[in-house]
């Protein structure tokens, strides 16, 4: 060994430029939650879903709910590449997960909002399509009468 050798190893760091280059590929990209609707019919077909993402890179959790139809993958990773990565090994129907929890609406009965499809305790999201969300919005009839049966009106023991 020379004396170049021994220099060398107080240089050396523990990342070498290959490693250095992921690493920064990974900061580039943020930490997100994709959540995806798959239709799953069995337990194979779950396993089969949560395989085919599972060794994508930046990926640091994948949760399978098949009685919801869900798959819900949190890591440094693109949405669309998910979308796509799901799609192509599975051959299935894939999108985007298009509901929003029932509390989150004002109102969830609306002609756009409910979906018989839906799971329980969950509509379609109003604030993506806005051709939908004006069709869930109260009319003034509708505000009026809820208004005048409310806890909240001093005059509703009137009309009671």
């Amino acid at each position: 060994m020379g004396v170049l050798d021994k220099i060398s190893v107080y240089f050396e760091s523990p990342w070498s430029w290959r490693d250095r280059k992921k690493l920064k590929k990974l900061k580039k990209k943020s930490l997100q939650t994709v959540e995806i609707r798959v239709k799953m019919d069995c337990e194979g077909c779950a396993r089969r879903v949560r395989k085919s993402v599972e060794d994508m890179k930046g990926v640091t959790q994948v949760q399978v709910e098949p009685k919801l139809q869900k798959l819900t993958v949190i890591g440094h990773v693109d949405p669309d590449k998910v979308l796509h990565r799901v799609r192509h090994r599975t051959h299935k129907v894939v999108e985007m997960w298009p509901f929003v929890p029932y509390d989150t609406v004002p109102h969830p009965y609306a002609p756009g909002v409910y979906d018989k499809k839906a799971p329980l305790g969950y509509v379609r999201n109003i604030y993506d399509n806005p051709q939908v969300s004006s069709l869930a919005r109260a009319s003034s009839a509708e505000v009026r009468y809820t208004t005048a049966f409310s806890d909240d009106n001093p005059n509703a023991c009137l009309v009671m």
